[in-house]
């Protein structure tokens, strides 16, 4: 059992990775199959990381705020709101001038968005 701890942080490592190069945010299934996609397996296996102790990941979550796609810089946004909401705030904020696009996935309807568009959607929201 000594390779879980091991074996977890390269899924995690392997899934922050796959963030970094979304180029789609997809929360659930898409499609009229409901397919789960690999960007959105790569976000749950994040989030579910953040249960074991979000402190180990929020660093990796900045860092893919700041290196990631569009796409990647929505997920790491969405998770550090569920770490820190004032940090996801000003996550948020900061993206709120971006004009960067990326594509979205909402059951089966595919579209775009701008990180400007997204990110003031969600401060209205909170």
């Amino acid at each position: 059992m000594v390779g879980n701890g091991k074996d977890r942080e390269r899924g995690v490592a392997a899934a922050l990775d796959e963030l970094r190069q979304a180029d789609v945010v997809a929360f659930g299934g898409v499609g009229i199959a409901g397919t789960v996609l690999p960007v959105t397996e790569a976000y749950r296996r994040v989030e579910a990381a953040l249960g074991d102790g979000p402190e180990n990941l929020r660093g990796q979550l900045e860092r893919l705020l700041d290196e990631g796609t569009p796409a990647g810089r929505v997920y790491a946004a969405t998770l550090l709101e569920r770490v820190d909401p004032a940090a996801g705030r000003a996550a948020w904020t900061a993206l709120r001038d971006d004009p960067a696009e990326f594509g979205t996935f909402i059951g089966c309807v595919m579209g775009r968005s701008t990180l400007r568009e997204y990110a003031s959607e969600r401060l209205a929201a909170a």
